[in-house]
């Protein structure tokens, strides 16, 4: 009889112990966000959503992809937020009422960078339009991320700035039942100079290096790889500078509207936040070995 109320008891200390800890778990609120590969590669949300977590009690659950992808889970629900760079695309987003508003975070830049040997001689120039006609007519290996994603938008953009014929792909995707278009255009070379590789930056980098070769690329992916690593990364920034290369991103709570079931009342939360002077301070001093990665766009910390 004794030894069963020690039991008892040893069983009622871990209940006690126990109970509060499940509690606050089960309290623990979650905010999934989608958002783009190199967002993630540069270590600024591992800065930046510890704090709002810490101001706010609110965790936010990290899905990493390309800015299509990012921008399909929106689409779909499937996310209460999304943190991207392709602001056309955000805008074509809004319009059909996918997302309740933008508010413009902060901004970085795209480089083109490549071997040192450099064999289309771009070295230096800062029109990256006649940089990329250059590589295209020396037939000299360019890598694409090839993925839909933000960096893949901004580069087929720039391919058009440079009037060269391009070669024009459309491809359905179904997801849900429902069809959506996809439109990837490139110059002619297509498996010959100019390879499409369907990857994220931090593996198209890798790839690049591995072949010697140019591709676009975010400012503060390239830096990590570059200095942040043992390793390093064996390519140069060849082409910077051009205002077509500024990459602005934006925040987008999901419409409750479209979505009953989205956590909107934690989107706007962080949405809010994330322009407040704490997290502009935080974006504008977060540095990549000593490199500023980031400008704010909400309050000017940007020097």
């Amino acid at each position: 009889m004794m030894m069963r109320k020690e039991r008892i008891w040893v069983i009622a200390v871990i209940l006690i112990a126990v109970l509060p800890l499940a509690t606050s778990m089960a309290a623990e609120e979650v905010l999934k966000m989608s958002t783009t590969t190199s967002t993630e590669n540069s270590g600024l949300l591992d800065v930046l959503l510890p704090e709002f977590t810490k101001d706010s009690g609110i965790r936010v659950k990290v899905f990493a992809k390309g800015t299509g992808a990012a921008i399909r889970d929106g689409l779909d629900g499937n996310v209460d937020i999304i943190f991207v760079h392709a602001k056309s695309r955000e805008e074509e987003f809004l319009a059909e009422g996918y997302g309740a508003y933008r508010l413009g975070v902060m901004h970085n830049d795209f480089v083109l960078v490549g071997s040192a040997t450099d064999p289309a001689g771009i070295e230096g120039m800062s029109d990256v339009a006649l940089a990329l006609k250059k590589i295209a007519a020396s037939r000299a290996q360019f890598i694409s991320r090839g993925d839909d994603s933000g960096t893949h938008t901004k580069e087929q953009e720039l391919w058009r700035a440079t009037g060269l014929p391009l070669q024009r792909e459309t491809t359905e995707i179904i997801k849900k039942g429902k069809k959506k278009s996809l439109i990837f255009q490139y110059p002619e070379g297509l498996g010959k100079w100019y390879l499409s590789i369907g990857q994220g930056m931090g593996k198209t980098l890798t790839y690049a290096e591995e072949k010697q070769a140019y591709t676009l690329t975010d400012r503060g992916t390239y830096v990590k790889f570059k200095l942040g690593r043992k390793q390093g990364l064996d390519l140069e920034i060849l082409c910077q500078g051009d205002e077509r290369l500024f990459n602005p991103y934006g925040i987008i709570p999901i419409n409750p509207k479209k979505y009953t079931h989205v956590n909107f009342e934690a989107a706007d939360k962080f949405a809010k936040w994330l322009v407040s002077p704490k997290a502009q301070a935080l974006i504008a001093g977060y540095r990549i070995q000593g490199q500023q990665a980031f400008f704010p766009d909400a309050v000017n910390y940007a020097k």
